[in-house]
Parts: C-alpha cells; structure tokens; sequence
C-alpha cells in the first residue's frame, strides 16, 4: 500500500465534477470576453526562473538535471511561460492578445489550508495594452466568473492598489530618496496584515526609512478607504505619485463601467509581493473575512516580456486558484454539489445486451449533456438496481427478455419506486427527456 505524497491531491469522481463545474465556469467568462484558450508544458528550465527570482527561488521548485543534463522544474506559475511564448512569436501575435488556460502547477513549500505544492490555477492575460480598460476587463471576467458561480457582492472584494502609488510615496516621505529600497519597502506592506506591527516597522526601516518616515507612511495609505481619499496621497507625492493616482481613478472608472466596480474597493495596504507587478494590482478576498487569506489576485506586469528579450510590451492578468476559490464557494454555500448524477440506467435482464446497447445509444442522443449508464458487469438484476441507486440515476429502463417478447419497455423512478410499461416504438420520444412521469 502506497501512501500519496504530501501536498498532491487525489480527486474522486464526485469532487471532481464539482471542481470541473467551476472551471468550467471561470473559463467560460473568460471566453466570452474574448480570451482563447492556450496549453503550456509542465517543464521548463530552470535557469528561467533563476533569472527571474534569484537562486534562491530553486529551494521553492521542483528541480533536477534531465537526462540530457538539462537543468529543469517544473512550472511553479504561468507568467514566465506566457512571456516566453509572447516572446518567441514576436509580431505574428495581433494585439492585444488575451489568453486564458487552467492548469496544475508546483512548488515545494509548507503545506497548510488552501495551499498544496500540486496546485491549480486558471491565468486570465492580456499582453499588448497599456489601457486602464484592459485591467477593468481583467477585474470583469474575475467577476463575472465569481457572479456565475453563484457568489454575490456580500460574498467577495476586490481590493485595488497601485505599486507606482506605494513606491513613489515611499521615496517622496524617505530623508534620503536614493537610500531607499523601493522593492523591498513594498514587500513589506505586502506582509503588513501577516506580521505584527513591530516587525512591519522594521521590514519598513530595513528598506531604508526612519521609524518616524514608515508610521507615517503607514498612516497615509491605511488612510485610504475611498477614491475621494486619493487627493490626500497625490498631494504627499511627487508627479510621479499624481500619475500613478489618475491611472487608477482611470481603471476604477473603466471598471464601473465593464461591470466590476460595485465589486472593488481602493486599498492601498494591497501590494502584491512579487517584484515583477508594476502598475495596479488587486486580491480578492472573502467578504465576510471567514476565509482569512486572499483568494486570489492579479495585476499589472508592464516590464516582464522586454525582461525576457522581447519588445517592451504591457501586460495585465489574474490568476484564481482553485483551492482557494474552492473556500470562499463552500462558506459562501454555492460550491457544486459533490453527489454523482446519470440520467438513466438501462437495464437488462437475460440475452438483451443488443437492444439495451441500442436503447443506451437513442438516450445519449437525446443530448450532450444526458449521463446515461447499462451494465458492463453481466450483473443480475438486483445488483444492476443496486448500482443504479448508487450512481443517483433518475430513471432505470428495464430491456428485459420478456418485456422485449410484449414490445414494450419497463420504466421505473429510482426516487419513488413506481414503475410502468411503454411501448418499445414510443420510447425515447423524439424530442425531451422521457421519465416516468411522462408515461405514469
């Protein structure tokens, strides 16, 4: 008996019909906004992510030497892929181009709730596009995806922030602008809410700011709760500041009007660790705070594909993660339910296997949807409605040797027990789903 590694994840059938209903579901907003659907591969090389992160980044991947001696991991995100592939087609790819795909990653890090090192993500981008309207439309299908699950305004946020925003203030506040760590004082507000007050101070002080200078520039943006409070943080910075400000204003705007601004918020205290983000980011979170960490987030990425040799090219994307989004659908009560469902059960009594086979080929015609099962066990009939009742099949034809002889058909309601005859040339009807009560 083999145990399954730690952090990977087995996906029973019925929980893993849930969990296709909502990719279905995020991926389906995306499409209808126009993003096609991409494959990546599971390796790439290491040296990738090397460049990107530093060698420390090697501790977090899943790395080893091929067998042509190749450093590789595999793919702990999607972003540096995409980049790649935006890089290697160049100009053939019209812009703006705007892909989505879903897919496992991996990372070997500490296990805990919403967190495995086998996880998995769908990446919503738009490369080719400095426009506010292209992170609106981001922040629209995230959105749409959630609304489509079932979740409402009560059940989830967006919190919106601007690393420009963050960045200049930082410099505009510091004794000593040129002394300051920009990169790592915005690392630091992302910690801000995972570690006490103390040490975000001093995270503040390590990138270059006086205690004084960091408590006040805490203050500043912690102030910011609406748009209107925008004024106070342009008048605190530098031009700079001002034009990261209106480039907000501007993507808040724009996603009033592509249907997502009920659900954003200004927040200022949202960083977005990874030092690759450039303009706005965002998180979402649980509404009601019971899910306590982001659920996910997204944001602008303007420097990525010239940083892997491309050409200067904008970029704007989102990630949900499954698992995490998984949480906020089941406190929020609309994850899918997990019980297995068939339409019908065609079962068959002696020498029937022909005409049930036939019979089971007429109902799955009847559309793309209908789950329809016969035995493939050579079971009797009892074990054949045992199984029936096991899989929640709705209706159970009965293709027995004896009904054959009178022409007709037995159907039966699993949920009440009742059952009636049909005759064999009315059954399936040409149009609907036949059950029993169509024939009671």
């Amino acid at each position: 008996m083999y145990d399954g590694l730690k952090g990977f994840r087995d996906f029973y059938p019925g929980e893993q019909s849930a969990r296709r209903e909502v990719t279905d579901a995020v991926e389906d907003a995306a499409a209808r906004h126009g993003f096609r659907e991409i494959a990546t591969p599971a390796l790439e090389r290491t040296e990738m992510y090397v460049d990107k992160s530093g060698e420390e980044i090697v501790e977090e991947l899943y790395a080893f030497e091929d067998k042509g001696g190749r450093g590789v991991s595999l793919t702990p995100e999607l972003t540096p892929t995409v980049a790649r592939m935006v890089v290697a087609k160049g100009q053939e790819l019209s812009k703006p181009i705007k892909w989505v795909s879903t897919r496992p990653f991996w990372r070997y890090e500490q296990v805990q709730q919403g967190r495995f090192r086998e996880f998995y993500q769908t990446n919503i981008d738009v490369f080719g596009s400095s426009a506010p309207e292209a992170d609106a439309e981001v922040l629209a299908v995230a959105a749409d995806a959630l609304t489509d699950l079932g979740l409402t305004g009560d059940d989830f946020e967006f919190r919106v922030s601007h690393r420009d925003i963050l960045g200049g203030l930082v410099r505009s506040l510091a004794d000593d602008p040129e002394a300051v760590d920009t990169a790592a004082a915005i690392r630091a507000v992302d910690k801000r809410a995972k570690v006490d007050d103390g040490e975000y101070v001093g995270l503040l002080s390590d990138a270059g700011l006086s205690r004084d200078t960091a408590r006040d520039f805490d203050d500043l943006i912690s102030g910011v709760e609406t748009v209107d409070d925008l004024d106070a943080v342009a008048a605190a910075g530098d031009e700079s500041v001002e034009d990261a400000v209106e480039n907000l204003r501007n993507v808040l705007a724009a996603a009033d009007d592509f249907g997502a601004g009920e659900f954003c918020e200004v927040s200022l205290t949202t960083a977005r660790g990874l030092d690759y983000y450039t303009g706005v980011v965002f998180e979402c979170f649980d509404s009601t705070g019971e899910v306590s960490r982001s659920v996910f987030g997204g944001g602008r990425y303007d420097d990525l594909i010239e940083s892997f040799g491309g050409q200067p090219t904008p970029a704007v994307g989102v990630a949900p993660g499954h698992a995490t989004l998984k949480l906020l659908c089941q406190r929020a009560g609309v994850w899918p339910n997990e019980a297995l469902s068939t339409d019908y059960y065609v079962l068959s009594v002696g020498d029937t296997r022909s005409e049930a086979a036939a019979l089971a080929s007429d109902l799955r015609a009847l559309g793309d949807d209908v789950v329809v099962e016969q035995d493939v066990s050579d079971r009797s009939f009892g074990a054949q409605l045992g199984y029936a009742d096991s899989i929640n099949a709705e209706t159970v034809v009965v293709v027995g040797e004896r009904d054959l002889e009178n022409g007709e058909y037995t159907v039966k309601n699993m949920e009440s027990g009742d059952e009636t005859t049909v005759p064999v040339e009315e059954f399936p009807p040409e149009d609907g789903l036949p059950t029993y009560e169509d024939y009671a």
